[in-house]
């Protein structure tokens, strides 16, 4: 894999815990910012080179530039950040989400490795959460008590 795709997916739509990452970021600022998503189904920007210098000055004053720079990182290392910027017609945005400079094939072949990286991680953890749960037999409080002392957990013991 050391081409970048050649097929766009189109805007990558943000999810939940994106607008999470996102409100994160603004929170700090003094003032919410338009490249990033406020609502579930607004397109994933990739950011402008240097942007994080262009959000310092917008820091709140009892915000730390550590905490602003760990929540960005939150935001910009998630797969659909990367999924977006990986895209072959992706943009760079400003800081009020409007596209600044296509992003350089190097930076989208960086994206798609890492992209690809985590939704491979992702998928290995995830699996074992797809089967579907063994249930156990409903018990009265008594019958589970009387397994446990039994040590025939999760079976009833025979009625005399």
């Amino acid at each position: 894999m050391d081409k970048p795709w050649k097929i766009s997916r189109g805007p990558i739509a943000a999810t939940e815990l994106d607008v999470e990452k996102a409100n994160a970021i603004n929170v700090l600022l003094m003032r919410p910012v338009g490249v990033l998503p406020a609502k579930a189904g607004d397109p994933v920007l990739p950011f402008a080179v240097g942007l994080f210098n262009e959000l310092r000055p917008l820091l709140k004053p009892d915000a730390g530039v550590t905490t602003l720079r760990r929540a960005t990182a939150a935001y910009v290392h998630c797969r659909r950040y990367y999924f977006a910027s990986a895209q072959p017609d992706s943009m760079r945005h400003s800081l009020d989400g409007e596209p600044v400079e296509p992003l350089a094939s190097e930076d989208r072949l960086v994206a798609q490795k890492r992209f690809l990286s985590l939704k491979q991680t992702t998928g290995k953890t995830d699996a074992p959460e797809q089967t579907a749960p063994v249930l156990a037999p409903l018990l009265s409080k008594s019958e589970q008590i009387r397994a446990a002392l039994l040590g025939k957990k999760g079976t009833p013991p025979a009625r005399a």
